[in-house]
């Protein structure tokens, strides 16, 4: 079993077991701030997936945001010594626990391998609606099986735009400044609550673009390699390519990718 195999029944199963504990009681934290939850949940989901990833491939690595989070060591030097291993392997748990914690669908489990600082393969599972989203470098991206690819829309003005609330407060305001800026401009915006899910959604054309500040690459990795993979582009919002630490992102079908640039304040460091 290959990869990206292995990585969609692992997300599969921390899905399942994430949506049976949907609406039940469970222990809630605040991490940075109030706006960043982590749950009893979280850390269950992304030390199961550690496992069965260690139990097929003990010599990978593997990057989770709550073990990131609570280890106490410097991120970003963590994230500079991994993305020069063979196999780097990024989780987000649950992304969109907000959601989680509120009942409300619109979580994901995102799960994506990176070898030597390329994404190689992703992986994204809604458990509320079991739409499983994967890709893989070179080919192509897919829903339940099913080739998706971006939306052939060219026009601001009729595009359906993603975009979210970070938990950084400075990056916060940048986003809403730019939520301004393209509300006249663009058909309707929506904050599903899920970088992941947003991203996956440009991918599979039911949103033409996605902006957000603040984030870190367990929120973005699978979902970049799926828009990558279905045609689409991803930037920093100064328009620089993705790499693994870009925090400010802009994905699109590349039709509508300047000018919503031209919209961006490329100088936020969240």
């Amino acid at each position: 079993m290959n990869h990206l195999e292995i990585a969609k029944r692992i997300a599969r199963d921390a899905g399942a077991m994430i949506k049976s504990r949907l609406g039940t009681s469970y222990v809630t934290d605040e991490k940075s701030s109030s706006f960043d939850l982590v749950t009893e949940i979280d850390r269950a989901s992304e030390l199961m997936i550690r496992q069965r990833i260690e139990e097929q491939y003990p010599e990978h690595t593997f990057l989770g945001e709550e073990e990131s989070f609570g280890s106490g060591e410097r991120f970003v030097g963590r994230l500079e010594q991994a993305s020069a291993e063979p196999f780097l392997w990024i989780v987000d748990p649950i992304d969109g626990t907000s959601n989680f914690v509120h009942n409300m669908p619109g979580f994901t489990v995102s799960i994506a391998l990176a070898c030597r600082g390329e994404l190689t393969a992703g992986v994204i599972y809604d458990p509320c609606s079991d739409e499983m989203y994967w890709a893989a470098k070179g080919q192509g991206a897919f829903v339940n099986g099913k080739r998706i690819s971006v939306s052939n829309v060219d026009r601001l003005e009729q595009t359906l735009l993603g975009t979210g609330f970070p938990t950084d407060e400075r990056a916060r305001a940048v986003g809403v400044e730019c939520l301004g800026e393209l509300s006249g401009k663009c058909r309707s915006i929506r904050s599903l609550g899920s970088a992941a899910l947003q991203l996956a959604y440009v991918a599979s054309g039911k949103l033409g673009a996605y902006w957000e500040y603040g984030l870190n690459v367990w929120d973005t990795a699978a979902g970049v390699i799926l828009i990558q993979e279905a045609g689409g582009t991803v930037t920093d919002t100064a328009g620089r390519p993705f790499d693994l630490f870009t925090k400010n992102i802009v994905a699109s079908n590349g039709f509508v990718h300047q000018p919503m640039l031209a919209c961006m304040q490329p100088t936020i460091h969240a």
